[in-house]
């Protein structure tokens, strides 16, 4: 493709679990092409693994969201610059994003997650019985996803289960393309002062939770702790509900390897690896992955200004038939190691531990305690969540 191509034209999906066809040939063709922004922005879009990569790990390239060109349109119209908020990490470079980053990686750690491992397991066996309760057919996004993935968010953060339904309203709302925006930026403000209070509160009386820890590090503010709260809440949220709304819709359709994973579990080898290649198949994370060049630097045999913003389409990487064989085909026995699915770099996804580990226990917890669960109807009328940041579905009517 010699004209350059833009993303709106071409991110939807006539697949639920393949990125658009573009992409795919792109990745093949062209791993780094030239692509038009909303804003009238020439830039660049990525969808080769080793391309992606480059850019990301690449200190030439800037996460700073105040310089960048956005890929998509922000209800028809291109976002505006957006300025550096202290506290909002995920948009920022080193040192700053170092510095919130390194705040936050003692709340990951392998042992805390193996104790928060332990209550997912309670978590999802009650939520199992509460789904089983509701009769069959229901609807798997509301009766199981939502409520195991908030229940897990909750207890990571230290929210009460109030707080966190109010957070999770909100977020949703903050996030829904079908309000105004002034609803979007008024819900978006409403959790912002929901999490200051409870910051102000714990601050107060600190208790053993990430908010309390955060309010004992010393010079930093209520303001930077509520943000870094916001950022853990939202994004985690919205990732973990689609990354397991995702991974058991691709199950339910590829009943062999629903079969296999199911066989997996029961011997209680290989489920991580499976998990892995349900992230790899699935790779919720569409577009939101961009970075902006700080200087002229030569990516994958282009050359790209300083200016230049490259968008990288994880999906698209995730299929590169130059790392994974059959890459479109769902193969819970391939190795999937090297994929994107957290992303690359200084970036990749701090909560990784914590997707895995709730991944791995609630679709081990679905598939052996309903053990003749399938979709209520063809995978073909499952409604999409395709124009979000973060790839899902409406609802998933499943019966047993």
């Amino acid at each position: 493709m010699s004209e350059p191509i833009t993303y709106l034209q071409h991110w939807d999906r006539t697949d639920a679990f393949d990125p658009p066809a573009v992409l795919r040939e792109l990745g093949a063709e062209q791993p780094l092409s030239r692509m038009v922004y909303p804003d009238g922005h020439v830039g660049w879009l990525a969808t080769g693994l080793e391309v992606a990569k480059e850019v990301l790990s690449s200190p030439a390239f800037s996460h700073n969201f105040h310089s960048a060109h956005f890929p998509v349109t922000k209800k028809g119209e291109p976002f505006p610059a957006m300025p550096i908020i202290p506290g909002m990490f995920i948009h920022m470079d080193p040192p700053e994003h170092t510095r919130y980053r390194t705040m936050l990686t003692g709340e990951f750690t392998t042992h805390r997650m193996a104790a928060l491992g332990e209550r997912i397991e309670v978590a999802a066996a009650e939520q199992l019985t509460t789904l089983r309760g509701l009769g069959s057919p229901a609807d798997l996004v509301t009766g199981y996803v939502q409520p195991l993935c908030r229940t897990v968010l909750n207890d990571l953060l230290g929210l009460s289960a109030g707080s966190g339904a109010v957070l999770a309203r909100l977020s949703e709302t903050a996030n829904d393309d079908d309000v105004p925006v002034e609803d979007e930026f008024a819900a978006s403000k409403e959790a912002f002062l929901h999490l200051r209070d409870l910051v102000e509160k714990e601050r107060a009386d600190p208790g053993d939770s990430m908010i309390g820890r955060l309010t004992g590090v010393p010079g930093l503010t209520d303001r930077e702790i509520t943000n870094m709260l916001l950022v853990v809440f939202a994004a985690g949220l919205t990732t973990c509900e689609g990354a397991l709304a995702a991974t058991s819709l691709a199950l339910l359709h590829h009943r062999d390897q629903l079969a296999a994973f199911r066989e997996t579990c029961a011997s209680g080898a290989g489920v991580p690896n499976a998990v892995e290649e349900l992230l790899r198949y699935t790779t919720v994370n569409q577009y939101q992955i961009f970075r902006t060049a700080l200087s002229d630097v030569e990516v994958g045999g282009h050359l790209v200004r300083a200016g230049d913003t490259v968008t990288i389409s994880l999906p698209a990487a995730n299929r590169d038939g130059s790392r994974f064989a059959h890459p479109d085909l769902l193969d819970l026995d391939r190795d999937p190691s090297g994929h994107l699915a957290f992303g690359y770099g200084v970036h990749i996804c701090l909560g990784q531990r914590l997707a895995r580990t709730l991944l791995t226990i609630a679709l081990r917890t679905l598939v052996t305690g309903l053990p003749e669960l399938t979709l209520d109807g063809p995978v073909d009328a499952v409604r999409l969540r395709s124009r979000t940041p973060v790839f899902s579905v409406h609802e998933l009517l499943v019966r047993w």
